[in-house]
């Protein structure tokens, strides 16, 4: 028989705190419940917007009604701005002294056809998805490292894309320089994970495929709609909210504590053959 330390707590998060930038909707959401669900103490998300129906106000007050101890807390901030996340990181500082799980989802796309394609939406994509995560993680070290140990390190978890490990969307749809920044993002967490790895802290990347979400229908729409994406994947289905829960849960809990450096596609298995997908 093997003998395993405290198996009962393998995929728990009892006395965690989390930040999840990004977190008041879709996957970010997702992330937020789980956490609290698995026995966060706290979860911090933020968003650019604290009112609408997409804003932090609306999803902190969903979160805290969840039927566990842990609470949940809202910080407006645009991580794409590197004075905002210094404010960020001052204020969960003063608050809290430190965090175990940091979630980078904030992320910005763009579509569209090659020649047009305008320099303010490469600007807006690559200083959100790429220079915002490096700088948010930079800047959160000191928060990282306040709680973590050898035998339970922090956890950064990237949330990517399949499109950074694949060709997926070109011509009249084309999505290159999102694609590219998500590439990034992969690379950029291998080298976190080097960097970090012995200060205790891990780097890992989600990538996910299509989630129903404000922020891919209207590309599943142009791709030939959500019934056509089910046909064309291995599990004949799209994402849903577990399919996230599950693998943060195991990325930010013990279960996951040796895990540095790794991409994990939640996606079905599309990605091979993703060039399906692509619009000419």
């Amino acid at each position: 028989m093997s003998e395993f330390k405290n198996y009962d707590c393998l995929f728990r998060l009892d006395g965690k705190i989390a930040l999840i930038t990004g977190g008041s909707r879709g996957l970010g959401l997702h992330a937020a419940t789980a956490f609290l669900l698995a026995g966060a103490e706290k979860v911090i998300i933020t968003a650019r917007k604290r009112e609408g129906e997409q804003g932090i106000d609306q999803a902190v007050e969903r979160l805290n009604k969840l039927p566990v101890a842990g609470k949940a807390v809202g910080i407006a901030a645009n991580v794409a701005q590197t004075d905002d996340i210094q404010r960020l990181v001052d204020e969960i500082k003063k608050s809290e002294g430190r965090i175990d799980i940091l979630v980078a989802n904030a992320g910005a796309t763009w579509g569209g056809p090659f020649e047009p394609t305008p320099d303010w939406s490469s600007q807006k994509v690559l200083d959100l998805n790429v220079r915002g995560i490096f700088n948010l993680v930079r800047l959160a070290v000191p928060l990282l490292t306040a709680g973590a140990t050898r035998e339970d390190p922090s956890r950064v978890i990237i949330v990517s894309s399949t499109a950074g490990i694949n060709v997926p969307h070109i011509g009249d749809n084309g999505t290159i320089m999102y694609s590219v920044s998500k590439a990034a993002a992969h690379h950029l967490s291998r080298n976190l994970a080097m960097e970090l790895g012995p200060r205790n802290i891990t780097c890992n990347t989600v990538a996910p495929g299509f989630f129903p979400s404000k922020l891919a229908n209207g590309l599943i729409e142009l791709l030939g709609g959500d019934q056509q994406l089910r046909d064309d994947n291995p599990r004949k289905r799209l994402g849903e909210p577990e399919d996230i829960a599950g693998v943060m849960v195991y990325l930010a809990s013990a279960a996951g504590s040796y895990i540095n450096g790794e991409d994990i596609s939640v996606d079905g298995g599309a990605h091979l053959s993703a060039g399906r997908l692509a619009k000419i």
